[in-house]
């Protein structure tokens, strides 16, 4: 911006106690510091608050390029549907005209593979059943055992007389 070098600033300063004198010039120097420091203070602050808006400008840019984007994919997404439902009003219109089928749709249609398919097959084969343990006879009695279904083992039997 300026142009201003340690002899111009050297010349200020002699010029300065020249003009001002000892008593004055240090007074002087606080309140031009004081300026410059507001100065630069305000600067600051204007500067960060234009980032701001231009950081909030980009924001709102992106959300509206976001939302464009949405628009777009919706009226796609609208566009292909409908062209699905004419298409699909188009093949059963060609269904009824050519009597493969009736006219009701209240009859159930079969989805899936189609019979004999490897699809087909794959989705009818049974696992075998594991077999059958035959389970032991229990007091009714006992109270369960940790799994719930067996008893629990009788106490340890012991050999000492008591005191």
């Amino acid at each position: 911006m300026f142009d201003i070098g340690f002899s111009e600033l050297l010349v200020i300063a002699v010029v300065a106690l020249v003009v001002l004198g000892p008593e004055r010039l240090p007074k002087a120097a606080r309140f031009a510091g004081l300026w410059v420091r507001r100065a630069r203070n305000q600067w600051d602050s204007v500067k960060q608050e234009l980032e701001r808006e231009l950081h909030a400008d980009e924001i709102k840019r992106q959300f509206r390029d976001a939302q464009d984007s949405v628009r777009d994919t919706e009226a796609q997404l609208r566009a292909s549907g409908e062209a699905v439902r004419r298409e699909a009003e188009q093949v059963r219109n060609q269904v009824q005209r050519d009597g493969d089928t009736p006219a009701s749709t209240d009859e159930p249609v079969m989805t899936g593979p189609a019979p004999g398919s490897p699809a087909s097959v794959a989705q009818h084969v049974v696992a075998p059943e594991p077999e059958a343990v035959p389970e032991e006879p229990r007091d009714a009695m006992a109270p369960p055992g940790i799994d719930g279904q067996a008893p629990r083992d009788p106490p340890p039997a012991t050999t000492e007389a008591p005191r």
